[in-house]
């Protein structure tokens, strides 16, 4: 029976791919073109077509006020969720209608009306649980496998397919782009509904104005593409699925292997391993990057390659150290560049734990002060320096309730003496790490000796690439490692081996036969990739909810300590008990600074857990005397009016007046004259 392409894209399951078409009322185009944009614009009566996949190019976004408007796959912005408030009655129809996986944005959630029996324990009712994976048996049957949210520890279950009930989405807190909802979120035969969480930036202008003055709830409808491969070409066509034309499945009269069988990398990396190595025609070439290296581009534009195999490598994820616009590389482990140390920037004493590392001292200095509030923690003047040595949680007295806080113990340089001080971790402040480790070190050796994030830059380039680009980057944030998927890929000749990355190669090929020649022996060559700003953030989203977040701080009193009363000109006043000294005859109040104005965070990365022991060849830094970068004493020195009085002074004895230059005298002693260099940070 014939049916329209947009009636029969409305009911393809894409787990029943591939399906064979025959074309019963061809649609032409006017003139002599046979494609249009990449797209098919031309199908004869009596064509066959062979569809491989199916998928969502654009959606058509209707608005509260019943306009629409078209959103392609990349608009920068972000959504969320409306949960479906239809239920499912049975798991099959959930299945049927979502995708279901392993995949961390294929496991949705549900909640069940009724109670649900159990031979290991029961689902109670409205309790939550997610599905993780689906098990199917020849006979049609099968089953899931579930857990339940928000239960310690973890209880796992199986429902049968044929489980009946009354199963709603739940509440859906996180935040996805056009393209993850196309992926994953949008049920077959259902609609999608959303809301905008944030504005695109307003770099893109192409996008800048698609949603603008748009509020509450949109629904998505999406706009499918059909790919298919015709009964006498290579390549792939793609053909709009409101295309006017009449199809009838032919799929139970027709062999699908007599089409050729494109595939992408992804397809290519699901297959066993016991096939390769395979000799592939190269049907679709990928786009070349500026980064890429000529022998690499070479090989990509070959018209034939062997596939040797497929694997999973390890990469080194980082960053270029820089305000704006940051570059972000994804390195090999086997780069044999040389690297030395930077200093890192902490935006809270948090950060210092956080960086702390068994391997060595972190040595830092303050480049922003904070008055603590609370009896027993010390206050940090701009210029101090400590040596972080633990953690621990520390009973203080704030508006005479004792509380516990979270508190860094540390010690703190004065001169040739150290004083054990406690920071709280709470706190907004500043650091700068102060290096007094010149050696130079692998990459590898970095990841492994030193807690990430971690801050280097290439000192000796790799001298097997013809160009290191890493050898212009001013500094590098190591972040973290990953493993991603690769395949091994050389010429015909074998002249030429490299590692090509699944994810982000955009390249079909098709596999002609097995290779029966022999083994190579070069050198397997890998890519320093510079991936954009949209596959960084996919690397980093998820993991970043793996952090954990900073300490609360307790609570605050609720009225700040009332200020001391004004002296008066006449009577002298009695020497205060405890005051902290200053630069001025009035002390300082620091600034209150925002935790998000601070422009390097390093606690937004993720950080290995790991207890390395330092190794023999290294010896243990021995921790030298440090000067602050850039210092002086009007430096350091924070005069801020009082906001009643600008001529507000106080009164100190000439006893107080000689410890205070007495401090600041010793304090000269380690701040070089402004302008000159430092070579310690």
């Amino acid at each position: 029976m014939a049916v329209t392409l947009t009636e029969f894209t409305r009911s393809l399951d894409p787990k029943t791919l591939p399906r064979i078409l025959q074309i019963q009322s061809g649609f032409y185009c006017q003139g002599a073109v046979y494609e249009l944009f990449g797209r098919e614009c031309c199908l004869a009566t009596g064509d066959l077509m062979k569809i491989i996949d199916i998928s969502i190019t654009r959606f058509i976004t209707q608005t509260a006020d019943a306009s629409e408007i078209k959103l392609p796959l990349e608009y920068p912005g972000l959504f969320r969720i409306i949960s479906d408030s239809q239920p499912y009655l049975t798991i099959k129809e959930i299945v049927d209608s979502l995708k279901v996986s392993s995949h961390r944005l294929g496991q949705p959630a549900f909640i069940s009306a009724n109670q649900i029996q159990l031979p290991q324990g029961l689902v109670n009712e409205k309790e939550g649980f997610r599905i993780t994976a689906v098990t199917l048996d020849v006979q049609g049957g099968g089953h899931v496998d579930c857990e339940l949210l928000h239960k310690e520890p973890k209880f796992s279950f199986r429902l049968d397919l044929s489980q009946e009930g009354h199963f709603t989405e739940c509440e859906d807190d996180q935040f996805y782009t056009l393209r993850e909802l196309a992926e994953w979120k949008i049920p077959k035969g259902r609609k999608r509904t959303v809301t905008a969480a944030n504005a695109p930036p307003p770099k893109d202008m192409l996008f800048s104005t698609l949603l603008e003055n748009v509020s509450g709830e949109l629904t998505l409808t999406p706009v499918y593409e059909l790919q298919a491969v015709m009964q006498l070409r290579k390549s792939v066509a793609l053909i709009p699925s409101n295309m006017d034309v009449d199809v009838m499945d032919v799929t139970e009269q027709f062999d699908v292997n007599t089409f050729i069988q494109p595939l992408s990398l992804q397809d290519i990396f699901q297959k066993p391993s016991e096939i390769f190595p395979m000799v592939a025609d190269v049907i679709e070439r990928p786009l070349v990057e500026s980064y890429m290296p000529g022998e690499f581009v070479s090989l990509l534009r070959s018209e034939q390659v062997i596939i040797h195999r497929v694997y999973e490598a390890k990469r080194i994820l980082a960053t270029e150290i820089r305000q704006e616009s940051p570059r972000h590389f994804l390195i090999p482990a086997t780069y044999k560049g040389r690297l030395k140390r930077r200093p890192r920037e902490f935006p809270t004493a948090y950060d210092l734990e956080r960086a702390r590392s068994d391997t060595e001292q972190l040595h830092v200095v303050a480049t922003r002060g904070f008055d603590s509030t609370y009896s027993g923690l010390a206050s940090v003047l701009v210029g101090d320096e400590f040596v972080v040595k633990k953690s621990k949680s520390a009973e203080v007295v704030c508006d005479g309730n004792r509380d516990a806080v979270d508190a860094l113990t540390c010690m703190k340089i004065k001169g040739k003496t150290h004083e054990s001080v406690r920071i709280p971790m709470c706190l907004d402040g500043g650091f700068m790490e102060v290096i007094h480790d010149k050696r130079q070190y692998s990459i590898s050796e970095v990841c492994h000796w030193f807690p990430l994030p971690f801050n280097v830059k290439v000192s000796v380039r790799d001298l097997s690439l013809k160009e290191d680009i890493l050898a212009s980057v001013p500094g590098l944030r190591i972040e973290e490692e990953i493993t991603d998927p690769y395949l091994l890929i050389s010429t015909l000749d074998l002249s030429s081996w490299w590692e090509v990355p699944v994810n982000r190669t955009h390249m079909i090929v098709h596999l002609e036969k097995s290779w029966t020649g022999g083994v190579s022996t070069s050198n397997v060559n890998s890519a320093i990739e510079e991936i954009s700003e949209d596959s960084y953030y996919t690397m980093r989203r998820y993991v970043f909810t793996t952090i954990m977040p900073p300490p609360r701080p307790p609570k605050k009193p609720k009225q700040p300590p009332a200020r001391p009363a004004k002296p008066q000109p006449n009577p002298r006043p009695e020497k205060p008990a405890n005051t902290p000294t200053s630069c001025s005859p009035k002390s300082p109040r620091p600034a209150v600074v925002s935790r998000d104005s601070s422009t390097d965070r390093s606690h937004s990365t993720v950080r290995t857990e790991r207890t390395p022991k330092s190794p023999a060849t290294f010896p243990k830094p021995v921790l030298q005397k440090a000067v602050t970068r850039g210092h002086s004493l009007e430096d350091v020195c924070v005069n801020i009016p009082d906001e009643d009085d600008p001529h507000d002074y106080e009164y100190i004895d000439e006893d107080e007046l000689d410890n205070i230059r007495k401090q600041f005298h010793e304090q000269s002693i380690n701040i070089p004259a402004k302008g000159k260099p430092s070579n310690t940070i």
